[in-house]
């Protein structure tokens, strides 16, 4: 089986907090309120289908089972639950998501095979003004926070930050936080879908009922010394050259500008992300080439070796540390 450049049918979610934006990449929506793309995923609750190439129609759980060590290489997968370890996705936030906050992997209350989430955002789009939540305010406590959620009053203990397009966030475990309305993101995660809320604006969620809150949990992953979080404005000074956005135990996000040809190369140890964030090109490789547009994510063969993007545009690259 020769390696290829693999693209994935998305898997859709509804969400109370989403829209149609997804649609501008050419995607197809089902009905509804549609929040996360799921553009690259190995998980219980979404798994994407390859649509391109000999292993179209194949899972990507199907992937590793038959190529894994190959595509993925030496370090792609958890340690914990053997599936592929990062989760892509794209989000449309047309409203305020939940103030909200991630284990770690040592949490005693996951969900058994389930990973705790680190991720990262990079801002695709945001309309003037759009407003994210980031952090805690200096000095927080967990008992100040408990009295602040008891008395309605969460908010007044939260940092928030106004966004626009290319920003990066790093948002290690045990970091509060939320999206705010207005904004397109691509976010690059660990393989989980553990979350714990601990505000939601009191809204009803999708089946018209309030949607659970996870007060204790929350309370106790919640790094109140500081969890590593960062981030950055994101301008590029010249063209084929990467900026480091995140580099975390989990995985590396890089930006770059193609403007003319960029040679790359994987490694045995890791397979490679590419999101295209805007812009049109190509990515070559010895047995090919593939046209590329904005909002597809592209999982890079560990095993591929030599590649080269070509075009004039703007790409997120990840790999394992």
């Amino acid at each position: 089986m020769k390696p290829y450049p693999l693209l994935f049918q998305p898997e859709m979610k509804e969400r109370v907090w989403g829209g149609r934006a997804l649609e501008q990449f050419g995607l197809t929506l089902p009905e509804g309120h549609i929040g996360e793309g799921w553009m690259i995923g190995d998980h219980p609750n979404g798994t994407t289908k390859v649509v391109n190439g000999e292993l179209s129609g194949l899972g990507l759980d199907q992937i590793r089972e038959q190529y894994g060590l190959d595509f993925f290489g030496s370090k792609g997968f958890s340690e914990k639950n053997g599936r592929f370890p990062l989760l892509i996705k794209l989000l449309d936030c047309q409203d305020d998501l939940s103030v909200q906050v991630h284990p770690n992997d040592h949490y005693d209350r996951l969900p058994q095979g389930e990973l705790g989430k680190t991720e990262m955002w990079y801002i695709l789009d945001a309309k003037p003004g759009a407003k994210i939540i980031y952090g805690l305010n200096d000095g927080v406590t967990r008992e100040q926070l408990a009295e602040a959620i008891a008395g309605n009053r969460i908010l007044d203990c939260l940092q928030e930050i106004t966004v626009e397009a290319g920003d990066s966030f790093y948002i290690p475990a045990g970091t509060v936080h939320a999206l705010g309305a207005g904004v397109l993101v691509a976010e690059i995660q660990q393989n989980s879908d553990s979350t714990y809320r601990l505000y939601d604006y009191n809204r009803l969620g999708l089946d018209g009922k309030p949607r659970e809150l996870h007060i204790e949990d929350s309370l106790n992953v919640i790094a109140y010394e500081g969890s590593g979080a960062s981030h950055m404005k994101t301008e590029l000074a010249s063209a084929n050259q990467w900026l480091t956005l995140a580099h975390s135990p989990f995985f590396v996000t890089e930006k770059g500008k193609v403007e003319q040809a960029w040679q790359l190369q994987t490694s045995n140890e890791s397979f490679v992300i590419h999101i295209i964030c805007d812009g049109s090109g190509s990515i070559r490789w010895a047995d090919g080439e593939l046209t590329v547009k904005p909002g597809e994510c592209y999982l890079i063969p560990a095993n591929l070796g030599n590649y080269t993007l070509t075009g004039s545009m703007t790409v997120l690259r990840s790999y394992l540390p």
